[in-house]
């Protein structure tokens, strides 16, 4: 699978969610924009306080990011946004008034349709109550071969300096205008190069998401200075030829100039536990494959675990194959189901 990384945007946001298809498309950037609001619903549908009625399923957003670039992402909303919208749902309202958001970042090349099918976190959303926001990348012909600018990587993104980091951060302003959203539930997962934006956000918009769980991606920002502890949980294959699992040049060809090697998950981890004030040897487990790493007791606001996969390669625990030619993934851990049991234990309010 291509190597991804998550880049920022900056600027005023427009636009907002589109009408419920179940799988809707997204908008093609290039053509007349359509309404960009949802479309009005009868009863059995719910928004946010201000917002316009819903539909469960996924949904399909447009925004102009704060770099003037027109982008683009799905949202899953569940049923019980639908069926209980005054109450969200009781595992909505268990922390606060609002549903949680695990956002998810598709890997290089990719796109939020195809991640959304990889990981299934549409239907762990489904069965827990969040919504699951699937946001798209860009590239040189702008609904193909898309890639985030997560540092010091990847391709279209980081080639023209993209940024990412402003969109995510714009998406994030737009989510609560159209959906029961609780600002102190917000999650960040991603594949590869996506997961390399998940980083690089825990790095530079740490008051505004609570964990992140990155999937078989690097830390490769230039630098990171988080303003609190984030927690962490990553999962990596120990075969992984495209971000090694020790680090290195990744066997396909996404780097460009000056790019360096992919940092180690062992640095990834010595980096996350020394900010997280975490032990620095972990609590160690292993059932068949899956070596499962728990650091702690952390600092207040800390955690850091992680799942190595031994023989498994560039892959999404637990989910399906992008295309043919990708890498088989493990049966376990599924790690959309394991990655939202530990953002459960984790929010903003402490």
């Amino acid at each position: 699978m291509l190597i991804v990384a998550l880049a920022a945007c900056g600027g005023s946001t427009s636009g907002g969610a589109g009408k419920a298809t179940g799988r809707a498309e997204p908008d093609l950037p290039g053509t007349a924009p359509q309404s960009t609001a949802p479309q009005s619903t009868s009863a059995g549908t719910a928004g946010s306080a201000d917002g316009p009625a819903l539909h469960a399923g996924t949904m399909d957003g447009i925004l102009t990011a704060p770099d003037g670039r027109r982008r683009t992402y799905l949202v899953h909303v569940p049923p019980s946004a639908v069926s209980a919208p005054s109450a969200v749902s009781a595992a909505a309202t268990a922390v606060g008034p609002g549903l949680p958001v695990v956002v998810v970042l598709h890997g290089g090349g990719g796109s939020g349709r195809q991640v959304e099918q990889q990981t299934g976190m549409s239907a762990v959303a489904d069965r827990a109550g969040f919504l699951a926001v699937y946001p798209d990348g860009t590239g040189r012909r702008e609904t193909a071969l898309l890639t985030w600018n997560a540092g010091t990587c990847c391709g279209y993104a980081h080639a023209n300096g993209v940024d990412d980091v402003g969109f995510i951060a714009a998406l994030l302003d737009r989510l609560p205008r159209d959906y029961p959203v609780d600002p102190t539930r917000i999650y960040v997962t991603g594949m590869s190069n996506g997961a390399m934006l998940s980083y690089r956000l825990a790095c530079e918009l740490a008051g505004r998401i609570a964990a992140i769980a990155p999937v078989s991606g690097a830390l490769n920002t230039t630098s990171c200075t988080p303003s609190r502890p984030v927690p962490i949980i990553a999962f990596h294959g120990t075969a992984d030829d495209k971000v090694r699992y020790d680090g290195g040049e990744s066997s396909i060809g996404l780097r460009q100039g000056d790019e360096r090697a992919d940092r180690s998950v062992a640095e990834a981890m010595a980096f996350w536990t020394h900010r997280d004030g975490c032990p620095a040897t972990p609590v160690r487990s292993r059932q068949g494959a899956v070596v499962h790493d728990v650091y702690g007791p952390c600092a207040p606001g800390g955690a850091v675990e992680l799942y190595s996969v031994t023989g498994a390669g560039h892959a999404w625990p637990g989910g399906s194959r992008p295309r043919e030619q990708a890498d088989p993934p493990p049966p376990a851990p599924n790690a959309a189901a394991v990655m939202w049991q530990f953002f459960t234990h984790h929010t903003l309010a402490g």
